[in-house]
């Protein structure tokens, strides 16, 4: 016999105290990078993920779209100011965000997942009023920070065996107010609300490394703040791992930082020993899965 299917028999066979645990599982995917512009990686993503709720688990994807967005800012000619190497989000970019986060990127990852055989629904936050903003820093223009989270419209979906895709564009406080939110931190504030087992950062780096450049598998909440004051953690990792503190400290049972490059990375981290990346969590887990 082929040993190829004898090593696939015998991984499905060791993914079976996995596949417990995770029986009635909220994990909320965050979605982003080099994958999204690829039609591979977006179609094995996609595979992933109808796989995750094959079998029993409640996946919620929240995408970013950042590239998408500036190429369409280009081709319109609008311009955009920075602020401290932060993009200033005015009215007519916002219009853009919405334009590109909502229609071009939310549709095609929703058209991934149903080509792969599972059932996708496309909403953003201002759906439902799921996500509520403020300016998170006036300089910035229309870049929101969520206030109030209404994540109902998710329950519902996932409870009729639909696939929520989340697009991370909200409504304001005010009347006809748009804010467009990091995807991240719009996965986190999703994530803590629903108090998800899991919330899975993907990115295009391998997780959380320590000064000697190896990538630690596990840390505490201390442990994260530690490496972040004595500069073990630093650029764009900061803001990924203070959203894996707030959604911890909001419930989450645990959070994953991994490489989204990785072919399969989220049913690796899931349904292996090995992992894929860096654990975020403040409680040991339980050996044995929980009887419902």
């Amino acid at each position: 016999m082929d040993r190829d299917w004898i090593a696939t028999a015998r991984t499905l066979s060791e993914a079976l105290p996995y596949l417990q645990r995770y029986t009635g599982a909220v994990v909320v995917v965050k979605f982003g990078g080099n994958a999204m512009g690829d039609d591979e990686a977006m179609a094995e993503f996609a595979r992933d993920i109808v796989l995750m709720r094959q079998v029993g688990m409640n996946p919620v994807v929240v995408h970013g779209g950042g590239p998408m967005i500036n190429d369409m800012l280009a081709k319109l000619g609008i311009e955009s100011q920075w602020v401290r190497g932060k993009r200033v989000t005015d009215k007519a970019t916002v219009e853009v965000v919405e334009m590109i986060l909502s229609g071009l990127v939310n549709k095609r990852i929703v058209q991934a997942i149903n080509d792969q055989g599972g059932r996708a629904v496309g909403i953003s936050g201002k759906d439902d009023d799921l996500m509520v903003c403020e300016a998170d820093d006036p300089e910035l223009g229309f870049v929101g920070k969520p206030v109030e989270m209404n994540v109902q419209v998710i329950r519902d979906l996932y409870n009729a065996g639909i696939i929520p895709v989340v697009a991370p564009v909200a409504t304001g406080v005010a009347d006809n107010e748009t804010f467009n939110v990091n995807g991240d931190t719009a996965a986190g504030a999703i994530a803590g609300a629903l108090q998800a087992d899991r919330l899975l950062l993907l990115t295009d780096v391998a997780g959380v490394k320590n000064k000697a450049g190896d990538v630690i598998t596990e840390m505490t909440p201390d442990e994260v703040r530690a490496m972040i004051e004595d500069g073990t953690i630093g650029g764009g990792m900061i803001p990924k791992t203070e959203t894996a503190l707030q959604a911890v400290k909001e419930g989450v049972r645990a959070v994953v930082i991994l490489d989204g490059r990785v072919p399969n990375a989220c049913l690796l981290e899931l349904f292996t020993e090995h992992g894929a990346g860096s654990m975020i969590r403040s409680t040991i887990p339980r050996v044995k899965p929980r009887r419902r």
